[in-house]
């Protein structure tokens, strides 16, 4: 009897044992947790230029602030490029970090041109304000859909994922735009534009300044208003906001 009571153990005793090396040898994404990843290099540097070429602007260095303007833009496309097509790349750090360093170099750029007289007061300020209204309703919709238990470290945590925001398509257009107004605006007194091209970047701020009005309002409804629509993704527990 002890004999048959061995045996009818010993199965379960070595299910117990090879449990772990199961779960060990499962596949894990562990590429989205990386944080030295090109990309995340690349986004970094670029924050960390973004000081000196609002340096640049305000001390009426143009030249060297359009190329170093460029040449941040380009690293943009860059590390975007890396993060989409070369595999391990994709970090969820590099999702924080990209859109953050893009709104910080447009910002910085928008604040210094307007100091050198380069780009009207009231378009700054309504860009800013734009952006600031976006952060808060990001930080409102993020704390509606996160997952219980609600703290400042998960709240902070780019591992702990609530939603995505897909950005509509006049805020895509908007980004697009103001890029083009700041280029533009930048060279203007490096190549002494004529006045029939100054007259289109006129044309080009009105136009930005109605996009970036219109897109903020846009972005900001579906924040306040719109009823949440998740879905569960890969990991089981993830939730999208479509906007």
């Amino acid at each position: 009897m002890k004999n048959v009571r061995m045996v009818a153990i010993a199965p379960r005793l070595q299910q117990q044992r090879t449990a772990p090396d199961e779960i060990s040898s499962s596949p894990i994404d562990s590429g989205k947790y990386k944080i030295a990843t090109i990309p995340n290099i690349i986004c970094m540097a670029r924050i960390a230029v973004t000081p000196v070429i609002g340096y640049l602007v305000v001390t009426n260095s143009f030249t060297t602030a359009l190329w170093s303007f460029v040449l941040a833009g380009t690293s943009d496309l860059v590390d975007g490029w890396i993060a989409r097509n070369v595999p391990g790349q994709k970090s969820l750090l590099g999702s924080v970090l990209d859109p953050v360093a893009d709104k910080l170099l447009i910002s910085t750029m928008f604040v210094t041109m307007t100091y050198a007289g380069l780009i009207p007061l009231p378009l700054t300020t309504l860009v800013i304000l734009r952006d600031v209204s976006l952060i808060a309703g990001g930080f409102y919709k993020r704390y509606q859909t996160m997952e219980p238990p609600y703290s400042l470290n998960r709240f902070f945590n780019p591992q702990v994922s609530s939603m995505q925001v897909h950005p509509t398509m006049m805020s895509k257009v908007n980004t697009l735009l103001q890029i083009l107004l700041l280029s533009t605006s930048l060279a203007s007194p490096v190549f002494n534009f004529s006045p029939p091209i100054n007259d289109a970047i006129f044309f080009l701020g009105c136009t930005t300044a109605f996009t970036t009005l219109f897109s903020g309002l846009q972005q900001n409804y579906a924040f306040l208003e719109k009823p949440f629509h998740g879905k569960i993704l890969n990991d089981g527990n993830r939730r999208a906001y479509d906007m």
